[in-house]
């Protein structure tokens, strides 16, 4: 019953006719009047392949974004990735000299306890808050053996302040890097803060295993192609 009635349906239509590759035929001859008995058939032109938009024209499509809107551009990249995904020392030979400034902190919290502890420098170790400064100094001098892809710089000062905070029993640490080159010091600058709350930690660990390094963050920079930042 269905054939029938789909045979009633096709029957006005011209025959199909199927061609081989054998080189009989002429192709292009027989690909238009394929295509104009199916226009007859569907009422619409079939896509063609060689209508079909290129590579290039799809990611022109695509870049569009929804709605004819612009989509964004993508990111510029990561500094320390190359071409195929692989991490890299970034070649600064190009960049220009400048003194460069970085500033970082970070809070240790003690707690009630051993913070009445440092304050009264009773601490069994000995004076946290200076021994912890100095490796803040020696660690920023570390930086590029501790992190892989940093430049080893000449840095030409580095400074570190911890102030006790009675509000919350917490040690504020800051740290400041300095030099005169062609990279940033802002990875100095957070290890200074880093290794000195971890030096607080390791003179206070025997009192509570409590404590909190907490907030390692960049507060702000200067010099170098991007300029001046903070936070």
């Amino acid at each position: 019953m269905f054939l029938r009635r789909f045979a009633t349906i096709l029957k006005p239509f011209p025959r199909v006719r199927f061609f081989s590759s054998d080189g009989s035929h002429d192709f292009a001859k027989t690909i238009a009047e394929l295509n104009q008995e199916m226009e007859f058939v569907f009422g619409a032109p079939p896509p063609s392949s060689l209508d079909s938009p290129t590579l290039d024209q799809e990611s022109h499509v695509v870049a569009k974004g929804v709605n004819g809107q612009q989509a964004p551009a993508p990111p510029s990249g990561l500094s320390h990735i190359d071409s195929k995904g692989e991490a890299r020392m970034v070649d600064i030979s190009s960049k220009e000299i400048t003194k460069r400034v970085a500033l970082a902190s970070c809070k240790v919290v003690l707690g009630e306890k051993v913070f009445g502890l440092v304050s009264a420098n009773q601490m069994e170790k000995g004076d946290v808050l200076g021994v912890a400064k100095i490796a803040g100094v020696c660690g920023a001098k570390q930086t590029s053996n501790l992190i892989p892809l940093c430049h080893n710089i000449n840095l030409s000062r580095v400074h570190v302040d911890l102030a006790l905070n009675h509000r919350d029993f917490s040690i504020e640490i800051r740290g400041e890097a300095a030099s005169t080159g062609k990279t940033g010091v802002e990875m100095e600058a957070l290890t200074a803060v880093t290794v000195a709350g971890l030096t607080v930690y390791d003179m206070c660990k025997a009192a509570s295993k409590d404590i909190v390094i907490t907030d390692v963050r960049l507060e702000q920079k200067s010099g170098g192609k991007s300029g001046d930042w903070s936070r």
